[in-house]
C-alpha cells in the first residue's frame, strides 16, 4: 500500500509540473482541464450538456467531437390534472456531434425519447450553443 501511495504521489508530481503555468513567459503550456458546456432546443424543451468520451478531431483553433452528451433535459411533461408527471429537469444521455471554433461551440446532439402508452419512441436531434473552456 506505502509503495502504490509512492507511486501515485510521482504521477501526480510529473503530471502537475507538465500542465503548469509559465507566467513569466506569457505562454500556457498544457492543462489541468478541458471542456465544453452547451445549452439548447431538443423536442419543444430545453437541455443542458457538457461533452463526455469523444472521438476528437483537431485542427489549431477548431475541432470536431463525435461522441456521448451527460444531460440534463428541461421540459414540463403536459399531463390532464390530477395525473402524475415527470419532473421538469431529468438527466439523459444524448449522442451527436459538437464543432468548435475557438471557445465557440455549435452542437447537434440526438435524444432517444422512450414509448409511452400514447406515443412511439423516436430519436429527437436538437441544435445548441455554447462556449469551449
Amino acid at each position: 500500500m506505502h509503495n502504490l501511495i509512492k507511486a501515485l504521489t510521482l504521477f501526480l508530481c510529473f503530471g502537475l509540473k507538465n500542465n503548469t503555468l509559465f507566467a513569466q513567459q506569457g505562454t500556457i503550456k498544457g492543462s489541468l482541464f478541458e471542456g465544453t458546456v452547451v445549452a439548447g432546443y431538443v423536442d419543444k424543451g430545453a437541455y443542458i450538456n457538457c461533452t463526455g468520451p469523444a472521438v476528437k478531431y483537431s485542427r489549431p483553433g477548431a475541432s470536431i467531437l463525435l461522441g456521448l452528451l451527460p444531460t440534463l433535459k428541461i421540459k414540463e411533461d403536459k399531463v390532464e390534472e390530477g395525473k402524475p408527471k415527470n419532473s421538469v429537469i431529468t438527466p439523459t444521455l444524448g449522442f451527436g456531434m459538437t464543432a468548435c471554433i475557438g471557445h465557440f461551440a455549435l452542437q447537434m446532439p440526438a435524444f432517444y425519447t422512450a414509448k409511452t402508452a400514447t406515443t412511439d419512441g423516436k430519436w429527437k436531434v436538437g441544435l445548441g450553443i455554447g462556449y469551449k473552456f
